[in-house]
C-alpha cells in the first residue's frame, strides 16, 4: 500500500501549551483510518494540519510525498467535512454539491452532471432541487458528503460528522461511510471520540491521549491487545486490576490474581513486580468449577445481555457479561458464583 499521507514528529505548540507532542506515523492510500480519543486529545487539531487549517510548529506533513508546509488549504488535494455540515442555506442541495466545481472553473453541464452522480451516490437524487432547511439531518450530512466529494479530492478529512445525529442514524450512516470509501478509492481520515464508530468502520485507528498516541493498530489489534491502561479503558468495556507478575518471558506473563488464581497470559509489561492486568467482560463466564470464586453485588439487565458484577476475594471488582437466554440462570446479589476465564480473556498492560 503506497502511502498518503506521512506525518512527522508534528509539535503543535498554542503558546506555552503543546497540543500535539511529536505524532508520527503514516496513513495509506485508500485506506480509513481514524483517529480517535476523547476531547482534547488533539485529534481535531491533528486534522486541521493536515487540511491546512493550523500550521505546525515543528516536524512536517506529506501528501502523496509532497511537503504542504505553507501550502494554502484550497491548493491542497484534500476536502473536509465538519461536525456542523455549513451548506449554504441559499442554494439547492444540486447547488451545493456544484458549489466546489464552480470554485474550480467547471463548465456549468459538467458540474451539474458531476454534481447529480455524487447525489445518486448517496441516494438524494430525487432531493436535488430541495433547500437544506427541507431536509433531515441524515440527509444533510450525505449532502455534505457528496459536495466534498465531488472534486475528487485524494483526501477526505471527517470532523465527527455524526455525533449530531440520533443513534439509529449514526449506525445508518457508519455503513453508508465504509460503503463511500470502497466504492470512491479515497482515503478517509476520521475523527472520533465513539469507539464504537472507529471500530466498526476503520482499517487502522490511532488511539490518542494528551496530545500522543497512544497505539496505531485494526480494531481488533487495538481491542485484544491494548498496550497500556488508557487504551484498555478507553477501547470498550474492561476490568482493570493490579496483579503481582512473578515471571515474564516471550511476551508472555505469570500472574497471580487477587484471592491466588495463577494464571499465564499475553504481555505488554516487560519486567516483573506490580502492573495492571485487563480481562475483557464477554470473556468471563459462570461455570461450575470455574477457577475464580466471586460474590455477586449488582445484576444490570442490557437487553441483549446481563452485566453481573462481582467481587474477588480482597474487594477487587470484576464483571462479567452473560447472554440474555431462558437456558442461562443468572445469580442474585449475594450469591457466592465460581467463573471461568477463557483462554487469552486477560492481558497485562505496561503502565
Amino acid at each position: 500500500m503506497s502511502t498518503a499521507i506521512d506525518i512527522r514528529s508534528v509539535v503543535k505548540r498554542y503558546g506555552t501549551t503543546t497540543a500535539l507532542h511529536s505524532v508520527g506515523f503514516e496513513i495509506g492510500d485508500n485506506e480509513f483510518f481514524t483517529l480517535l480519543g476523547p476531547s482534547g486529545c488533539g485529534k481535531t487539531t491533528l486534522l486541521r494540519c493536515i487540511a491546512g487549517f493550523e500550521d505546525v510548529s515543528e516536524g512536517q506533513i506529506l501528501l502523496f510525498g509532497q511537503d504542504i508546509a505553507g501550502l494554502e488549504p484550497n491548493l491542497r488535494p484534500v476536502n473536509t467535512v465538519f461536525q456542523q455540515y455549513a451548506l449554504f442555506p441559499h442554494l439547492s442541495v444540486i447547488d451545493n454539491v456544484a458549489f466546489g466545481l464552480k470554485m474550480k472553473g467547471m463548465a456549468l453541464d459538467a458540474r451539474r452532471a458531476r454534481a447529480g452522480k455524487m447525489l445518486e451516490m448517496v441516494h438524494l437524487s430525487a432531493f436535488a432541487d430541495r433547500m437544506p432547511a427541507q431536509l433531515s439531518g441524515g440527509q444533510q450530512q450525505r449532502v455534505a458528503l457528496a459536495r466534498a466529494l465531488a472534486p475528487e479530492p485524494k483526501v477526505l478529512l471527517l470532523d465527527e460528522p455524526l455525533s449530531a445525529l440520533d443513534l439509529k442514524l449514526r449506525q445508518a450512516m457508519r455503513v453508508e461511510l465504509k460503503s463511500l470509501q470502497e466504492q470512491t478509492g479515497i482515503t478517509f481520515v476520521f475523527v472520533t471520540h465513539d469507539q464504537e464508530e472507529a471500530l466498526t468502520m476503520s482499517d487502522r485507528i490511532a488511539v490518542m491521549s494528551q496530545g500522543r498516541v497512544q497505539q496505531i493498530g485494526t480494531a481488533r489489534d487495538i481491542y485484544e491487545g491494548p498496550v497500556n491502561r488508557f487504551v484498555a479503558d478507553f477501547i470498550g468495556e474492561t476490568n482493570l486490576m493490579e496483579v503481582d507478575v512473578t515471571a515474564i518471558s516471550d511476551g508472555m506473563a505469570d500472574v497471580i490474581l487477587p484471592g491466588g488464581h495463577a494464571l499465564r497470559c499475553p504481555a505488554a509489561a516487560t519486567t516483573p513486580g506490580r502492573h495492571h492486568l485487563s480481562i475483557r467482560p464477554e470473556r468471563v463466564s459462570l461455570a461450575d468449577g470455574g477457577e475464580v470464586t466471586a460474590t455477586v453485588e449488582r445484576v444490570v439487565y442490557l437487553g441483549t445481555d446481563v452485566q453481573v458484577m462481582t467481587r474477588l476475594p480482597g474487594g477487587v471488582p470484576l464483571s462479567l457479561r452473560v447472554q440474555n437466554s431462558a437456558r442461562i440462570a443468572i445469580p442474585a446479589p449475594g450469591a457466592s458464583v465460581s467463573l471461568h476465564l477463557e483462554e487469552g480473556a486477560a492481558r497485562l498492560l505496561a503502565d
